[in-house]
């Protein structure tokens, strides 16, 4: 290790390590510091691999309780929730040590790092004591899952989504305190994993950053499967009992739970760093202020992913944001992310997913809304697998027909969206779209449907139109 890099990176998660991979085909001297989390950070360790990796089992089980044909039933059904657990760790050390460690070994000019590191001017950081010195760089070091200070948190067993990945039993009753999509995933996969879950919404509606129609169907499929909803409710205490339960009380009800789980957003890691040591503005919430070319207030230095201020802090901007940050530093490309044309997406069973505006903002465009709708029980797929959840919303720009916004709740709608990216990104028309050509019979297909409805009465036609 040097005492001088042309860039230091900080932080070792997906930004980071794109910022890195990207520095390194530049042929950048650069040095990457990890910590808190092991290399790959949330996303790898914590976060989208293990998640998902549980979820997809949680809702096999479901399916299996729960069969879609008539013609298909299972008497019995075990499974070993410590076997899901041990083998969901041991996939994410195979995903860490192949996507992460064996990449960022093989980048012959990037040094690694492991330990905290905060500055001590604007161009020199302490690490283990030793002062290192940067030419540029990029800060990328995450956030961590928020806690309440709420009165007797100190005597429950509480988690974030970090212990609930790790525990050895299915807890009987479980409290999910949120609404985003951290809290939708893990407290309908607990409740499939058998959990009695009571989700606490200080809100009035669930995942509220999509349409309100789909918050509304993921309540009701929710509901229908035994996870209770409070909406505008608080936890105002708990209590610890002598049986080792616990209990929340609301404004309204007292409830008994094993453990907590807090889904209530998080917090940038940036609090030890010393930005005001290297002149860097950040918010009250600690999110780093940055322009939409990732520059701070230091023009030689980045931020990226879950640290700074912009829209849709998720794994997938933050790798992109890496490579930019890295790319309008060394080489002055001006590159940005459009967050308009990134898609969301909640693992959900059915799933959500979206992309582009919401009807409720399309006033600030100064343009006429026109919203098409559509229920999966159109979509001829939807009616094969015998799975007719679902419901689509297409924003259209009522002037000109194109398409500013598609939103969706169905079976597998977190894979069927990239069409809908490609769709508001090349500014697609409904007429567009509704002449597209797609394979029959596909979920996806009802993008095409919904198009058509614009114009067509779908109740009379006849399939492949």
């Amino acid at each position: 290790m040097k005492d001088k890099y042309q860039l230091i990176i900080i932080g070792g998660g997906a930004g980071g390590v794109a910022a890195a991979i990207k520095a390194n085909e530049l042929k950048i001297s650069t040095l990457i510091i990890n910590s808190i989390l092991p290399l790959g950070g949330t996303c790898v360790n914590v976060g989208c691999v293990p998640s998902k990796y549980m979820i997809e089992r949680s809702k096999y089980i479901f399916d299996i309780k729960n069969p879609r044909f008539d013609s298909i039933t299972i008497s019995d059904l075990n499974f070993n929730f410590k076997d899901i657990v041990d083998s969901q760790i041991k996939f994410v050390e195979s995903m860490r040590e192949e996507k992460y460690e064996k990449v960022l070994s093989s980048l012959e000019n990037v040094d690694f790092l492991e330990g905290k590191a905060s500055f001590v001017s604007e161009k020199k950081i302490i690490v283990k004591d030793k002062i290192i010195e940067g030419g540029k760089f990029i800060i990328a070091v995450g956030s961590t899952a928020n806690i309440p200070q709420i009165p007797g948190i100190e005597e429950i067993d509480y988690i974030t989504h970090i212990e609930a990945l790790h525990m050895k039993d299915v807890p009987e009753d479980l409290i999910v305190i949120g609404s985003g999509a951290v809290a939708l995933e893990f407290a309908q996969m607990y409740s499939h994993l058998g959990s009695n879950v009571t989700m606490i919404v200080r809100g009035d509606k669930l995942f509220k950053e999509t349409e309100p129609e789909i918050s509304e169907y993921i309540e009701k499929y929710f509901i229908e499967e035994g996870i209770k909803i409070l909406k505008n409710t608080n936890v105002l205490k708990f209590e610890k009992t002598n049986n080792h339960k616990g209990i929340a009380y609301t404004e309204r009800n007292k409830i008994i739970f094993d453990k907590v789980l807090f889904a209530i957003g998080k917090t940038p890691n940036t609090a030890n760093l010393n930005l005001e040591k290297a002149k860097v503005v950040y918010n009250n919430n600690l999110s780093i202020k940055v322009d939409k070319f990732l520059a701070t207030s230091n023009p030689d230095i980045y931020a990226v992913g879950d640290v700074n201020d912009l829209p849709k802090r998720l794994e997938t901007t933050a790798g992109r944001e890496g490579t930019i940050a890295v790319l309008n530093s060394f080489e002055k490309k001006n590159a940005f992310i459009d967050y308009n044309l990134v898609p969301y997406g909640i693992f959900t069973h059915p799933s959500i997913a979206g992309v582009g505006i919401l009807d409720k903002d399309v006033s600030s465009l100064s343009s006429e809304c026109l919203c098409l709708t559509l229920d999966f029980d159109k979509v001829p797929k939807a009616k094969i697998i015998n799975d007719t959840r679902g419901f689509i919303k297409m924003i259209i720009n009522k002037e000109n027909e194109e398409i500013l916004g598609i939103h969706l709740i169905s079976h597998d709608a977190v894979d069927i969206i990239h069409e809908a990216s490609l769709v508001v990104k090349n500014k697609m028309k409904v007429s567009d779209l509704s002449q597209m050509i797609h394979i029959f019979p596909t979920l996806s297909e009802v993008f095409k449907l919904v198009s058509q409805s614009y114009q067509l009465d779908l109740s009379n036609i006849s399939c492949c139109i």
